[in-house]
């Protein structure tokens, strides 16, 4: 298996990460994205890129993120004890994007890389990542091409790679204590190494360049709907779902709070602002019902 190019990975990564930034604001046209450097004390760091009160964007976070450290948190050790005693280095970008216009969805992604070594060992290596929606107001339109763009990244690398990410995406963003999807999907994967490292890299590559094209367009057809208050209640109370799932379940927040992580960065991905509702239900044949209905059933977009 090829050797591992961390100084590779990391110059794709920032670079990412400017091209992220750079987009997400023109297409916001009031509001820029203000950087936060960190450090990290037991080492490594970051730049957490944030903007707020924006044209589009109620609140967005772009972080770029390198730590590394003599031993491996809990959360990693736990599914990995093969990793126990190794020094890591865990690096990436990952991106949450709240619109204020209930109409257009959340998104998120992330494209990261990890690395654990031992003195005469060889290291153990993988790259991980994907994207996924999460609408309020659900569209076949935007959801068809949602995938169709996830497909397209992952077909140079094999027919059964869009598949396989696709329901690993739904099995992995699906709110156990709630029974339900915590949107319409995309693409997840972990662990990816099996490829050798050069194959691997372009995978991971094609699904973080593969973002904006699979969101921008969202937001363009639906930054003029028309909105009230009744949609923005419904978009604060699904926006706790996302609270949910991100506190209890996410890999990365659990990695980045138990590693010791900057925890305003790790935060980062949270709305602006949430409501919980006791035992609240749609009423029937409402668009707030079609959600659930519709839209919160896993399902292969691209033959519907």
């Amino acid at each position: 298996m090829s050797v591992p190019n961390i100084d590779a990975v990391k110059a794709y990564l920032l670079s990412l990460q400017d091209s992220i930034c750079d987009a997400l604001a023109e297409a916001d046209a009031k509001q820029v994205f203000v950087e936060d450097a960190w450090e990290r004390p037991s080492g490594g760091g970051g730049r957490t890129r944030v903007i707020s009160e924006g044209g589009i964007f109620e609140k967005g976070g772009v972080n770029f993120s390198h730590v590394f450290g003599e031993s491996m948190p809990a959360s990693a050790t736990a599914h990995r004890p093969e990793l126990a005693g190794r020094s890591f280095q865990a690096m990436g970008v990952s991106l949450v994007m709240h619109p204020r216009n209930p109409y257009i969805p959340t998104s998120h992604a992330n494209v990261r890389f990890f690395i654990a070594e031992k003195e005469g060992e060889d290291p153990v290596w993988w790259f991980g990542g994907g994207f996924d929606l999460t609408p309020y107001y659900g569209n076949d339109e935007d959801c068809r091409h949602w995938h169709q763009t996830a497909k397209n990244a992952c077909e140079p690398f094999g027919e059964d790679i869009f598949p396989r990410y696709k329901q690993w995406c739904d099995d992995y963003f699906h709110i156990k204590h709630r029974d339900e999807p915590r949107g319409v999907g995309g693409l997840f994967f972990d662990d990816l190494n099996e490829l050798g490292f050069e194959k691997s890299f372009a995978l991971m590559q094609s699904i973080g360049n593969a973002y904006l094209d699979a969101y921008l367009p969202i937001v363009e057809r639906r930054k003029a709907a028309p909105f009230g208050e009744r949609e923005r209640e419904f978009q604060a109370y699904r926006r706790g779902r996302y609270v949910e799932f991100n506190l209890v379940y996410d890999r990365g927040t659990l990695f980045g709070l138990q590693s010791g992580g900057r925890t305003e960065s790790i935060l980062m991905s949270l709305p602006p602002d949430v409501k919980w509702g006791y035992d609240w239900h749609p009423e029937p044949g409402t668009p707030e019902a079609e959600l659930y209905t519709r839209y919160l059933t896993p399902r292969n977009w691209l033959e519907v």
